[in-house]
């Protein structure tokens, strides 16, 4: 009789968190918005369309959003059950994209796996897969993680062979998400501290040895230092992106009055819009665009908590994987376009052009509503 009573209730009730879907929805909008104006220029250049890329996005959104509600209507326990399975997955679709015919080579760089134009950027899907492998692996060792060391040399291993076919495609931004994702998920899975910073600086260690071994990376890490020192070569993308904070001031050039994305500034519509978002809105949209990140990583983290305070401790540690991720690369991505860290391709999440980061988004999201469905559903009893 309790649960009927409880389920005639449902109409009247939220079942999702309200602030975390406003601010999903607001940060989509405001990223199609800023995309199609950042793309027009080199959309309407390269395709003879103006809103080629906009389309294109619009074409991914709609795909993500059935790709969410498929992943809506699955259970949390599933993804404990099969961690192993996709992670093992990850890694042999990793090894994939260098195999001629299908793998794929752009720039220089081999990241996308399929066949003709239908391609898909594997790393995204890594990220994804090491959060949920990561939450059930340090359920199931909860008490080895907490007294020896050794519960995270485990882990850490399948993290190097992941950090390894991330660097041979080479994709060096997306191995810094996904380590620092997994050190920050140990560390709130009740590693002890001691540990954590052994193991925090012997990742740091190994990044920036691997930072510095390459010619390319080396230049990007020391350009930043000084972009002007040279503007047409190693500093070129900085400089341009600093030209367009410094154009937008407090209240930025309008919508669509970008000077810098008129082939100015590289990949304006990806790595770099925040920087069309400054140059076009200001200071102020710039601020627009952190609260908006804040209030969906927050939420995030509150919504992981509920799940451990009922009991639903894999869900709250994917949740805050999730969160961190996201986080941590918004962080990344304002940070390179604002000439705080060093020039990495790392994308605005949820805004930036990308077909394979925009699906994947969509599924983390789904993920999270589903994680916050089944915290509301076990507070009313029902399940």
């Amino acid at each position: 009789m309790r649960s009927y009573s409880a389920t005639r209730q449902l109409p009247s009730l939220r079942l999702y968190d309200k602030w975390f879907v406003i601010a999903v929805v607001s940060i989509i909008l405001f990223g199609l918005l800023m995309m199609a104006s950042a793309s027009i220029v080199i959309s309407d250049k390269q395709m003879e369309q103006p809103f080629f890329y906009l389309y294109k996005q619009a074409v991914y959104l709609g795909i993500g959003f059935f790709l969410g509600g498929a992943v809506l209507q699955i259970e949390m326990q599933y993804w404990e059950k099969y961690g192993s399975l996709l992670l093992l997955a990850g890694i042999l679709m990793l090894m994939l994209v260098f195999v001629p015919g299908i793998g794929h080579r752009v720039n220089g760089s081999a990241r996308w796996i399929g066949y003709g134009s239908l391609t898909f950027q594997v790393s995204e899907l890594v990220k994804l897969i090491v959060v949920l492998y990561m939450a059930g692996y340090l359920i199931r060792r909860h008490d080895e993680i907490r007294s020896r060391f050794s519960g995270f040399l485990k882990p850490m291993m399948i993290l190097i062979i992941i950090s390894f076919l991330l660097l041979l495609e080479p994709d060096f931004g997306a191995t810094v998400v996904v380590m620092t994702t997994a050190l920050g998920m140990m560390f709130l899975a009740g590693m002890q501290l001691r540990h954590f910073i052994v193991l925090l600086s012997l990742a740091a260690s190994s990044l920036a040895v691997l930072a510095v071994s390459a010619p390319y990376r080396l230049a990007r890490l020391t350009s930043f230092l000084n972009p002007w020192e040279r503007p047409f070569d190693t500093g070129y993308q900085l400089t341009q992106s600093l030209i367009a904070f410094g154009r937008g001031g407090w209240f930025g050039l309008g919508l669509g009055k970008s000077i810098q994305k008129m082939f100015y500034l590289p990949e304006a519509h990806t790595d770099f819009l925040f920087a069309v978002i400054v140059e076009e809105l200001g200071i102020l949209g710039a601020f627009t665009i952190i609260a908006l990140f804040l209030l969906l990583t927050t939420r995030m983290f509150m919504i992981g908590r509920e799940a451990q305070r009922l009991g639903k401790h894999f869900a709250g540690l994917a949740a805050y994987g999730f969160a961190l991720w996201v986080a941590i690369q918004f962080t990344v991505s304002i940070g390179v376009n604002s000439g705080i860290l060093p020039t990495k391709g790392l994308t605005l999440p949820l805004m930036s052009y990308g077909g394979s980061s925009l699906l994947v988004n969509c599924m983390m999201i789904a993920i999270m509503l589903r994680i916050n469905y089944e915290n509301r559903m076990t507070s009313l009893g029902i399940k």
